[in-house]
């Protein structure tokens, strides 16, 4: 028997591809689907609409494919109401559980639509106390009542706004090709008005930033209130500090660009020393760490979550060295986030993709143009991408925020 659903769609969904993906979804997912109504937009201001009929011989897999489609902003035309059935065991949702986009979401619980707290994908949404929220599998216990199914549940697009100007021409193919001076003053503009807002801007930083001399740059973002909190591994924290305290970066002198005599020691020389110490802030409070990036952070009451891997040395110990607690760190650091800003960090800057809602606006730069398109290849649809050298880009972004910057020295 054909079990079958109606959905619709507006928006610019055909001079950006959505409604060709949207089919291609629906077939992909062992679907069949019949456009019932297309009314095209006549200018290129117009939105268009279209609804859909849905079909599938097995009902489970309609109700994913409708969740499938909603990452396109594909909503039920009659989304009824939201099923909640209690999970059975610790750490493992209901079988037909939603799983969640990033996008704004609303569930109708007993004929009232209600807002998702903190929109992350790959989760499931916990209904308690007249409130809705994502919840990681992780997390879930046993009987916490669970949305089940796509009934009662709707996505809404987040809409570029006319304050961020020029900005949207970012969104656009990922090249090296760009002018990156428009790039980097529209990146500075977009902070200006977050920081004028009230809110935070959040970096997720590799190494690299160590490596390729750009961490004074960055020094003097934090200190000049650019940076409010930092996610990164054990490894940009150890080479900021190495660089710090001897002046290399895994053992290659930062200055001359060369390597030196037990230079090789030198980044577990600075975990030693800062373990010795208990912890990043109290290593500056002591005296001992008296630079860089970590020390400006811990100086301006700047927050930073630290998430290690298994291939770390030492770590630090402000490293979580459990991922699962790592991320609850990091999801306890995005209240009040307006901007994500991701360098240099292909496994860090997924991680943060993946809990941060779609209504923030998320930049990826680096050299490699992987990634920077592995953000939207994993799901992070709202991810602009530049391509260009790390400390280059440090460098001017620098002397557009910090006035002070460009005359230094």
């Amino acid at each position: 028997m054909q079990h079958t659903e109606i959905v619709e769609i507006r928006g610019h969904i055909m001079d950006t591809g959505v409604l060709a993906r949207v089919l291609d979804d629906v077939l992909e997912y062992d679907g069949n689907y019949t456009i019932v109504q297309l009314d095209l937009g006549r200018h290129h201001h117009d939105e268009s609409y279209a609804r859909i009929e849905i079909g599938a011989e097995d009902s489970t897999v309609l109700q994913r494919i409708v969740m499938r489609l909603q990452i396109h902003g594909v909503n039920l035309v009659d989304p009824g109401i939201a099923t909640v059935r209690p999970a059975e065991r610790d750490g493992v949702f209901p079988d037909d559980f939603y799983s969640t986009t990033n996008l704004d979401t609303r569930v109708r619980v007993d004929g009232r639509w209600l807002t998702v707290q903190q929109p992350e994908m790959d989760c499931g949404l916990l209904v308690r106390d007249g409130t809705v929220r994502t919840i990681p599998v992780s997390d879930v216990r046993a009987g916490d009542p669970i949305v089940c199914g796509a009934s009662g549940v709707r996505v809404v697009l987040s809409e570029p706004t006319e304050e961020a100007g020029g900005f949207g021409f970012m969104s656009s193919e990922v090249s090296s090709e760009k002018p990156q001076a428009l790039q980097v003053h529209l990146i500075a503009e977009q902070m200006r008005q977050v920081r004028q807002a009230g809110r935070r801007i959040l970096w997720v930083g590799g190494p690299a930033i160590v490596h390729t001399g750009a961490a004074p740059a960055m020094t003097a973002l934090v200190r000049a209130g650019y940076v409010d909190v930092l996610f990164a591994g054990n490894a940009l924290a150890t080479h900021d500090i190495e660089s710090a305290l001897f002046g290399t970066s895994l053992g290659m002198d930062l200055a001359g660009g060369r390597g030196v005599p037990h230079g090789h020691e030198h980044h577990i020389r600075a975990i030693n020393t800062i373990r010795r110490c208990g912890s990043i802030a109290v290593a500056v409070k002591d005296g001992v760490l008296t630079g860089g990036i970590m020390h400006a952070l811990v100086e301006t009451g700047k927050d930073f979550v630290l998430v290690g891997s298994v291939r770390d040395d030492g770590p630090l110990p402000d490293v979580y060295t459990d991922v699962i607690e790592g991320q609850r760190a990091m999801r306890a650091q995005l209240g009040g986030v307006g901007f994500c800003i991701v360098v240099a960090t292909m496994l860090h800057g997924i991680a943060t993709g993946n809990i941060l809602p779609a209504a923030i606006p998320l930049v990826c730069v680096d050299i490699n143009p992987a990634t920077v398109t592995k953000l939207a290849d994993r799901g992070s649809a709202h991810a602009t991408g530049i391509v260009t050298d790390i400390g280059l880009f440090f460098e001017q972004l620098a002397r557009e925020l910090v006035p002070s910057y460009g005359h230094a020295g």
